[in-house]
């Protein structure tokens, strides 16, 4: 891992951890500010309704996993993973905190929209971290190079298969030939 990853990756997830662990401290407020995004949710997918009922639970749940994926993020350990999680728990916690944020004062829209704006920054990073390979090939690049590999090892069994095959034909003319040879003297010895 280069230095920069080992300094960055901890810097990225320190707000993440803090929110997380704030939002497992303050689990009823948090969860009262997801009651409206949950009956939206429920609205939309009705058979969620057993998982956002208990809202207090689903702001549990998420601090948790924001927790869990920063800390793993912040190692980097399954990193691509742990930054995927961290784009959907972090992508709910900011449309709520905008939603439920105040907005009757100039002032408090100002507010809003900064952190608005930093929480959208803080997804961006975090999607680039969800695509880092950490100098390592990603998958789709594995596949294609395992893909062409493989070909190329094909074509080359092929072109030794043949070239085999041919040398064995060769071998065998031969030998029939010395074998045929071989009964036309005796034949002949034998007719004499």
């Amino acid at each position: 891992m280069t230095l920069v990853r080992v300094v960055a990756r901890p810097m990225l997830a320190s707000s993440f951890v803090v929110a997380g662990i704030d939002r497992l401290r303050n689990a009823e407020a948090a969860g009262t500010q997801l009651r409206p995004t949950l009956d939206r949710i429920t609205k939309a997918v009705p058979s969620a309704s057993s998982v956002t009922a208990n809202e207090k639970v689903v702001a549990q749940a998420l601090g948790a996993a924001q927790v869990g994926a920063a800390a793993l993020l912040g190692i980097g350990r399954f990193s691509r993973v742990a930054a995927l999680v961290l784009v959907g728990t972090a992508g709910l916690n900011t449309l709520v905190d905008y939603k439920s944020a105040d907005s009757s004062t100039a002032e408090a829209r100002k507010a809003r929209r900064n952190q608005l704006l930093k929480n959208v920054s803080l997804l961006g990073a975090v999607l680039l971290a969800s695509v880092d390979t950490n100098g390592r090939p990603g998958l789709a690049w594995r596949a294609e190079h395992f893909a062409s590999d493989a070909k190329r090892n094909a074509k080359a069994l092929s072109h030794d298969t043949r070239k085999s095959a041919k040398s064995i034909t060769k071998d065998t003319e031969k030998q029939l030939k010395k074998a045929n040879k071989s009964v036309r003297k005796t034949a002949t010895d034998l007719v004499s």
